[in-house]
């Protein structure tokens, strides 16, 4: 970003942040004119763009009002309104115009390349007119309609004096598709509706993925504040209560928070004790003990006894709330890295263009006339239509996801494979990432056939992350619960019933330290199981793996430090604990400042900035659904080995993709020579490019073996 342009006529050098929807956000160059405009403006002391959510936020003097900032990036070439103040707020409107857009282009693109074929074949000059005239009549309309997002964002750049990619387009599509109908009217050979219906079907295409991610995008925030509570049961004066609405609650009211609800606002536990499950927020897997006077915060879910909670903090004031504000924040880094694919249409578009001018020029100059030197720029245009450039990239990357996915990894966007290709540090959060995340006991061998059917029958019949981790290792032996009556869960304590006229019960224990043990009680007999989270099985393997790719690796995590020390130390690893989602995200801008590539790899909803702000990331198939939207990339099972073949298999990815821009040069370097001295039909030119796109796809292919 360009450095603050000095703040004018504001007191004391005040500024205030605004936040606009910028619709024609269509890549990094769109990005470097909006920063780079706004930045120079006197009054406006920084503008920073979120690709994926196209957004500006604006830091701006309090008299450079919004009306203002608004017709500022007009004359950029930009259509802006204010963005909604609510982050769940989604406009879902973009993505269902260009996908009918797409489908009205991929509708006539069939029909008229399927009647172009007869064209090709050798229609006689009365059979080639009508098939020209019906192509026209499908043509026309599509463009029309199908043209109109890239139509609408040039004519608005042109209307001030200005240029972004969709100009180009435009002017190709439309030279074309006029050409073409000026050689049907007139009985020509050639007509180029096919080029030039194909040519905005496959840009539509994938304009409508990049609105699919931006949507997944926010669906993420949305996940993210939809882990907070609706509402709260407040308690009034005189002792009557109401329900109200999280977005209604305010600081000072008092909330009655039941047994397994969870919070809808961050507070002071005023009366009772509890134990939460807060490891959404904290990545700590045990359940946090409270009482009178510590802090709670909305979202974590009350495990134990009713409590009484004042609020001190709700609706966008709350910790939820501000992760999310990080979440969405931290995107915007990601909005700086420039595809592959972008770098080459910097230096492609502006060379083909200039060579379909050239041609005409040098034509005309030749004494060939305006028709024949026009037909032969467009001729230029057409065979020089991106098809193998288009799919070098997006062949490998489908490829090589396909043959990730097999190994239980998804890649959720395809940038995600460039930037994975480029990662040299990796960052782990401990619960859940290193470790499997979910409770397991240790000594089962110790519990007899009836005590281990006592305790699955109590177990199963609690939601407490350590009843549903018992329960879950005993049904993995085959253990068939026993007949036990009138269970009842006594919130705090932990279970009991009746089982042959005497109770039995699954206590939490007082003789572990660390909480994560409970007792089976029969009696006299108190037996004594002891619970961890282990380690995932191939973690040592994964982390050798890495080394080798020259990726160094570190464990950061909201846990406490004790516990991520110990884990640290037995994986030989260095660790940081009790990281909160801003410490960590401070570490990757502070790792990104030093020139590392961050590989974030977290599973927790305390992870999702991270998950975001990282160069790339990846999230556990049971990450929390904050994590697994921010994240690039999702991995299922029991294994970390996908992390590191995700790795070796983007940097295959990305030497196919070079070898594929390749290939693509070659037949660009051989083939407009034939156009430029008229040596091109529609023929040899359609049998070009299908060449050249075959050739792309095959060399793609060999990426389906990368993953093995």
């Amino acid at each position: 970003m360009n450095a603050p342009a000095p703040v004018l006529d504001s007191p004391a050098g005040v500024c205030i942040d605004s936040r606009f929807t910028v619709p024609g956000i269509k890549c990094a160059g769109c990005i470097g004119k909006i920063e780079r405009g706004l930045g120079e403006l006197p009054g406006i002391a920084a503008a920073r763009v979120n690709f994926s959510a196209k957004r500006v936020a604006v830091s701006h003097a309090p008299e450079f009002d919004d009306a203002r900032i608004i017709e500022e990036l007009r004359k950029l070439g930009f259509e802006a309104e204010r963005a909604a103040e609510n982050p769940l707020a989604r406009d879902d409107a973009e993505t269902r115009r260009l996908l009918r857009a797409m489908a009205v282009a991929g509708f006539g693109m069939m029909n008229i390349m399927l009647l172009s074929v007869s064209v090709w074949a050798g229609a006689d000059a009365i059979t080639r007119d009508m098939f020209h005239w019906i192509s026209a009549l499908i043509a026309v309309p599509v463009v029309a309609y199908s043209g109109r997002p890239f139509f609408a964002s040039a004519a608005m750049a042109l209307r001030y004096r200005r240029t972004n990619m969709d100009v180009p387009i435009s002017i190709g599509v439309l030279l074309a598709t006029g050409l073409s109908i000026y050689e049907t009217a007139t009985g020509g050979k050639h007509a180029y509706f096919d080029g030039a219906v194909m040519l905005l079907f496959f840009l539509l295409a994938g304009r409508v993925l990049d609105a699919v991610m931006r949507d997944r995008a926010r669906s993420g925030i949305g996940a993210l504040l939809g882990r907070m509570g609706k509402g709260a049961t407040v308690v009034e004066e005189g002792g009557k209560t109401r329900w109200v609405a999280s977005e209604s609650l305010a600081p000072g009211m008092v909330m009655l928070v039941a047994a397994g609800e969870s919070l809808a606002a961050d507070g002071e536990v005023i009366e009772g004790r509890t134990t939460i499950d807060a490891s959404m927020l904290t990545g700590e897997s045990k359940p946090q003990a409270v009482a009178i006077g510590d802090e709670v915060h909305a979202g974590t879910i009350n495990l134990g006894s009713p409590v009484t909670v004042r609020v001190t903090a709700a609706a966008d004031d709350t910790v939820l709330a501000d992760i999310a504000r990080l979440m969405d924040e931290a995107g915007q880094s990601r909005s700086r890295y420039v595809r592959i694919a972008d770098r080459a249409a910097r230096l492609y578009a502006p060379a083909v263009h200039s060579l379909a001018l050239l041609s005409f020029a040098g034509w005309m100059l030749a004494g060939a006339g305006v028709h024949h030197s026009l037909l032969i720029a467009v001729a230029v245009l057409i065979i020089t239509c991106p098809c193998a450039l288009g799919l070098a990239v997006p062949a490998a990357q489908v490829v090589a996801a396909g043959a990730l996915m097999k190994r239980g990894l998804l890649i959720k966007d395809g940038s995600a494979l460039e930037r994975l290709a480029e990662a040299d540090r990796a960052l782990f959060d401990k619960t859940g990432t290193l470790t499997l995340g979910e409770p397991r006991p240790r000594d089962l061998d110790a519990l007899d056939g009836e005590s281990r059917a006592l305790a699955l029958a109590l177990a199963q019949a609690s939601q407490h992350p350590l009843s549903k981790g018992l329960a879950r290792a005993l049904q993995q032996e085959g253990v068939e619960p026993a007949r036990v009556l009138d269970i009842a869960e006594q919130p705090g304590e932990g279970l009991r019933g009746l089982f042959n006229g005497s109770e039995v019960a699954l206590l939490r224990s007082q003789a572990v330290g660390d909480g994560l043990a409970v007792d089976l009680v029969r009696g006299d007999r108190r037996q004594h199981i002891v619970f961890s989270d282990p380690l995932r099985p191939d973690v040592h393997a994964a982390l050798d793996a890495l080394a080798g790719l020259g990726v160094e690796s570190a464990i950061v995590s909201g846990d406490r430090a004790a516990t991520v020390e110990a884990v640290a130390d037995e994986l030989g690893l260095s660790g940081r604990g009790d990281m909160k989602p801003a410490d960590k995200l401070d570490l990757l801008e502070e790792l990104a400042g030093r020139g590392y590539r961050v590989l974030m790899v977290g599973d927790g909803l305390n992870d999702g900035p991270a998950l975001a702000g990282a160069h790339v990331s990846i999230a556990p198939g049971g990450a929390s659904d904050v994590s697994q939207q921010a994240a690039d990339a999702v991995f299922v099972g029991e294994r970390l080995m996908p992390v590191a073949l995700a790795v070796r298999v983007a940097r295959r990815t990305m030497a196919i993709v070079r070898e594929n821009f390749l290939f693509a040069a070659i037949y660009n370097v051989l083939a407009v020579p034939l156009a430029i001295f008229g040596f091109v039909t529609p023929l040899i030119a359609a049998i070009a490019m299908s060449a050249s796109s075959l050739v792309v796809v095959g060399n793609s292919l060999r990426l389906a073996r990368a993953a093995k």
